[in-house]
């Protein structure tokens, strides 16, 4: 028997399947998707995977992050648009901009923002913010989820063009991508230290059993 239950956040569900319980979203443009959705009524619901995606497995975890349906959210790293078409579904009433390096990742983003008018895929480095600045608006979030050696300085210096005073980072940390050789928790603190000359740390949260050697940071721009 399904049972679905708002979570206290814009537009995210659980469903009580067997005994489990399922993260998900309410389809945005229902009927156009590849993965596993459930049908309540005559409202479309999408199954989201945790070990897929690294948003749902900080909700999953607790995280207290507070996207609204009419937030304005920019996506570093959204590749092929998984995980950011369901961040399209939740800010149904915003905008979500992406910002992809890969042309071959692109192509999946163009193909998946089509029907979603609040979704903007960016073709860019997010190394070099400044090359798609007059693309991008003043943005309430900025989740970031890349894997390059300075994590966090691409966090700072996109926040510092892009973050509304008090606005809120969600860094997915790739320790792996940063250092090979350091142990993950020196180099998560590593980066950690770089961020709080410019936020306010909210929440640190290991990402395991979900994704191995992955740290997610909330913090908050000062």
């Amino acid at each position: 028997m399904r049972n679905i239950r708002q979570t206290g956040l814009d537009n995210i569900f659980t469903l009580s399947m067997n005994g489990s319980k399922i993260l998900s979203t309410k389809s945005l443009v229902p009927g156009v998707h590849s993965e596993k959705t459930i049908t309540v009524g005559d409202e479309e619901f999408r199954i989201w995977d945790p070990y897929h995606s690294k948003l749902a497995a900080i909700i999953l975890k607790g995280s207290s992050i507070s996207i609204k349906k009419d937030s304005t959210v920019l996506y570093l790293g959204a590749a092929n648009g998984t995980t950011v078409s369901h961040v399209s579904d939740i800010v149904l009433e915003g905008t979500v901009f992406a910002v992809e390096f890969s042309p071959r990742a692109m192509k999946d983003l163009i193909r998946i923002s089509i029907p979603r008018t609040n979704l903007i895929p960016i073709l860019a480095d997010a190394r070099y913010p400044d090359s798609y600045r007059n693309m991008v608006s003043e943005v309430d979030f900025i989740y970031q989820d890349v894997a390059q050696r300075e994590q966090a300085g691409i966090a700072i210096r996109n926040a510092s063009l892009f973050l509304k005073k008090n606005g809120l980072l969600i860094l997915m940390i790739k320790l792996k991508s940063i250092d090979s050789i350091k142990k993950t928790d020196e180099v998560a603190k590593s980066e950690i230290k770089r961020l709080e000359d410019h936020f306010n740390i909210k929440e640190l949260i290991d990402l395991e059993p979900f994704h191995s050697d992955h740290t997610a940071v909330i913090a908050q721009k000062r």
